[in-house]
């Protein structure tokens, strides 16, 4: 029988979480390996929940609960790690924001706003400001610091890929002064010079069908199923059944094959930029 560890509550929620499977797990005498056998993820996922560096997807606690026999104590948990994971990002959004720091892959489709992977901190106060105009300066800043620490993925000069494909009113059309917007282009221009992302613009009269109207954030992965996510100003969905993830790829590939080559879209970008620096409002 393995010898319980001593589990330290105040290292917080994850990592008691995690310290408490790997407990389990050794006491049923099964490796890694054993555990994830028979379920969609893979033994370095369960590392890492154990580690608590990452929240159990509530498909793997309900396996775990059926294998070790647990009654439903890690599908009860996963709440309570969410919570713990969440900060500023609202309920809806907590579980993408760290899916996405272990993603292979990111492609996103915006039509609406700039993508808030890519927003400077001034587009980023526009957006929280008109979406959230009953929150206190402080509560306004906490989201407008979590957005730009999501950013921080692009840290890393490789992983995750990232392809985002943009409605041209998203150039054109801004919601922040010249000057700003001068710079918000000016950004995504040079994660793209840098070859860290990959941007194409659809033209005005690229497909106009209702799907185009909805944001769409396509997430891969080394060892999990791929994810779909969209959302509205007060709502979000994250979306596992296969079928339906294949459907909104195939969606998402009809869009980036409408929209324009990723060298036009770059001198697009720069080409509005400069416009932008030289004080023309476009808006």
């Amino acid at each position: 029988m393995a010898t319980r560890k001593e589990i330290d509550g105040s290292a917080g929620v994850p990592q008691f979480y995690g310290n408490e499977l790997r407990f389990k797990r050794e006491e049923a005498g099964l490796t890694l390996e054993k555990l994830v056998d028979g379920s969609f993820f893979g033994v370095t996922s369960l590392s890492e929940i154990e580690h608590g560096h990452r929240r159990m997807p509530v498909e793997l606690a309900r396996h775990v609960d059926r294998v070790l026999a647990t009654d439903g104590f890690f599908e009860r948990r996963c709440e309570d790690v969410r919570k713990a994971r969440q900060g500023a990002h609202a309920a809806y959004f907590a579980g993408v924001t760290e899916a996405e720091t272990r993603a292979r892959g990111l492609s996103e489709w915006s039509g609406t706003l700039i993508p808030g992977l890519l927003q400077t901190r001034p587009y980023a106060h526009a957006v929280i400001r008109s979406a959230h105009s009953l929150d206190t300066p402080e509560e306004a800043q906490a989201k407008i610091d979590s957005r730009m620490q999501r950013a921080r993925l692009f840290d890393n000069p490789k992983k995750p890929e990232y392809w985002a494909v943009l409605h041209e009113s998203l150039v054109h059309h801004s919601i922040i002064p010249p000057v700003e917007m001068a710079e918000q282009l000016g950004h995504i221009a040079a994660l793209v010079r840098r070859s860290r992302i990959t941007v194409q613009i659809l033209p005005w009269n690229g497909p106009t069908r209702a799907l185009s109207e909805l944001p769409l954030f396509n997430m891969d992965f080394d060892d999990e199923p791929p994810l779909v996510y969209t959302e509205g100003p007060y709502h979000g969905q994250t979306i596992d059944d296969p079928a339906l993830v294949m459907r909104y790829r195939k969606a998402y590939d009809r869009l980036r094959a409408a929209a324009l080559p990723p060298e036009v879209s770059l001198a697009l970008i720069e080409k509005v930029a400069e416009e932008y620096r030289h004080g023309q409002d476009r808006s």
